[in-house]
């Protein structure tokens, strides 16, 4: 079922540890769906940039060295679901975190007569995804993921998407901070896969086959959504 069939947002959550393939995920559902992925940092920054009253309380906030309340990022969220891009529906990708802001989320759906459809946690194995997000690398110009041993470009050094030539490495991905940062997403990421599991909307996709197999489990999933929608 394509983009074309869909008559109400769908709206999603993607769940996945550093080095899941979350980000490589989701920009394929973008492609495949028609929905658009937002990101926390994503939305503040659009915001900021565009100067809308969610942005501009938001920069002032973080001007200031504060963290951003649950509110203004609702209030981001709320301008962005408004903007007609995002009318076949979207991924959501670092908000919500805990029961609190999933209750809030769920509230600002409910007012726009939408709701989360699925919240989608892909599964791995901690000790070896240390290992994948060891080798992994980047298009400098449009972020599209490679790794040393599963995904490397057509053309040695040359992006498949753009042709970008420069690619790059974040220094945090080493055993040791990739370890700290997996205790990190399972200690924080617990409480919110207990209230997604308890309202039957959590799906759990093992996540250590290839980018292709998993791109077939999603799509299996989000097609019967679009079906349904």
């Amino acid at each position: 079922m394509t983009a074309e069939t869909m008559t109400r947002p769908v709206n999603l959550i993607l769940l996945g540890p550093p080095g899941a393939g979350k980000g490589t995920q989701a920009r394929m559902l973008e492609e495949r769906f028609g929905l658009v992925q937002l990101s926390t940092g994503d939305l503040l920054r659009g915001a900021v940039a565009a100067g809308t009253p969610a942005g501009l309380a938001a920069k002032a906030v973080m001007e200031a060295g504060e963290l951003v309340s649950d509110e203004i990022v609702l209030a981001v969220l709320k301008e962005r679901l408004e903007q007609p891009d995002v009318a076949k529906g979207t991924i959501l990708d670092g908000f919500p975190r805990t029961d609190a802001q999933a209750e809030a989320l769920d509230r600002l759906l409910t007012e726009k007569d939408q709701k989360i459809d699925a919240v989608i946690s892909l599964e791995v194995d901690d000790e070896a995804m240390i290992a994948r997000v060891a080798g992994r690398y980047t298009c400098a110009a449009c972020g599209e993921g490679y790794h040393d041993d599963f995904k490397q470009p057509k053309a040695e050094g040359v992006c498949d998407k753009c042709g970008g030539t420069e690619m790059k490495r974040r220094a945090d991905d080493n055993a040791e901070t990739v370890r700290t940062r997996l205790q990190a997403y399972h200690a924080q990421t617990a409480p919110l896969i207990d209230y997604y599991a308890a309202r039957d909307a959590l799906t759990e996709v093992p996540a250590m086959g290839s980018i292709d197999d998993i791109a077939a489990a999603l799509d299996a999933i989000v097609g019967k959504l679009t079906t349904a929608s």
